[in-house]
Formats: structure tokens, sequence, C-alpha cells
């Protein structure tokens, strides 16, 4: 991946302990149902159906596999998932078509403030923290413009642990050199806010849907309608 080089200092910070600004993937830079139209070109009508049960069985199945202490790859449980999805939507699914919806994965669109925030951002580390594995995020990472704009993209999967789990976080210090204090976590899932709130991590909710917060005993630092909010922080 063309990641930035290095980090250069920052001088003006509303919170001067901060030091990182790290992102979720799924979600919070990349739309995950842009898959939506890919879903209707194979199976007309069926679109919306399956990216709902499609991205609701991807998060569910990793929840279920982190419990059962059986991991396996973000790659592999989105195959699952969208296997599953098909079944359930009435949709038969073969190995092309398989192949092209996983495809439609690696290439998600990303929303459209992504690289206008990050640019403003470049006076911190920034990086990506995710449930994928490198083999989805590689491909979706060097396809976007961002891409050098970020000094990490950090995948679980090199700890083997799916967030929330408390050494799902710890990636990121260990990875960063920074410690929970000096880190601003961004997700569009509440229950990945309520993981790194209860690390420690400073967290701004990416509400884009206008939901409301789980009720999982912890809330976020902050909440915004899309990542222009963080602006407040520069």
């Amino acid at each position: 991946m063309g990641l930035r080089n290095q980090f250069q200092e920052g001088t003006a910070v509303k919170n001067p302990k901060l030091k990182a600004f790290v992102f979720d993937a799924y979600g919070t830079l990349f739309d995950v149902h842009s898959v939506i139209e890919k879903c209707n070109e194979l199976f007309p009508g069926k679109g919306e159906n399956i990216s709902g049960i499609w991205r609701q069985k991807q998060l569910e199945y990793s929840f279920l596999r982190q419990l059962m202490g059986r991991y396996s790859t973000f790659l592999e449980i989105t195959r699952d998932a969208l296997r599953y999805a098909c079944k359930e939507a009435g949709a038969k699914l073969t190995e092309d078509t398989e192949n092209q919806l996983i495809r439609a994965y690696l290439e998600l669109q990303h929303y459209d403030e992504t690289e206008e925030v990050l640019k403003k951002l470049q006076s911190y580390k920034t990086a990506i923290f995710s449930n994928g594995s490198f083999d989805m995020l590689s491909p979706l990472v060097d396809q976007s413009p961002f891409c050098p704009l970020l000094d990490e993209v950090l995948s679980v999967d090199d700890v083997k642990q799916f967030k929330p789990t408390p050494m799902a976080y710890h990636h990121v210090l260990d990875r960063l050199g920074v410690r929970r204090e000096e880190v601003l976590f961004m997700s569009s899932n509440t229950w990945d806010i309520a993981g790194a709130a209860s690390f420690g991590f400073h967290t701004a909710w990416i509400n884009r849907q206008g939901k409301e917060m789980d009720e999982l005993g912890v809330k976020p630092d902050y909440e915004y309608s899309d990542l222009r909010g963080l602006m407040e922080h520069v």
C-alpha cells in the first residue's frame, strides 16, 4: 500500500493529548451497501435484502467465531455470510456470481468527505483499524484516493482477535506507539464504539443514519453525522 512515509508533529490541537486518529473501515470510510447495485444486477429486485442480510451475518459470524474460539479470516466469513444471505433471499448463487459479489466488496465506494478530512489530519498519525483481513483491506484501500494520506492500515488478523475484544484494540497501541488516551477512534458501528470506549480510547461515533446508541453502558465522546465533524479537533 502507498501509505504515508512519516508522521509530522502538529501544533494546533484542541486536545493536546491526541496523537492518532484511527478509523474503522466498513461503514465508516467505505459504504458496505454500495454492493446493492451489483446484487440487483445479478438478482433483480433482491439487492437491498441480500445486502442487509449479508452485512448482518458478516458481523454475527465474526462475533460467534470469537466466542467459540474458531477464528477465520474476514474474507472467509464474508463468503459464508453471502452464501447464507442468498439462500435466505431465494437467490441462487453460483461460483461466478459469488466471485462477482466478493469482488464488489473489494471495491466498495468510499464516502465523499473521507479524502478531504484526512488531508486536514496530516499533523496526526492516521490509521485504519478493521476486522477485515488484509486480503480484503489491501485492494480496497489501494484503489482509494486517500491511501497516501494514511500512516497505517491495521487488521485484527495480526492478533486473531476480532473487535470488540480488548486484545484487538491493544494492537493499535502496539503498532502506533501511542497510549490509549492519545487515540481518537472513529466508527459508524455502535458495538465498535462501545468496545473502543471500554478499552480507553476517545471515541467519535459517525452516525450516518441517525440511529440510537446501543445500551451497553458506555457512550461515545462525540457523535457526528459524517467525518466532517472531526474538523473541530484540528
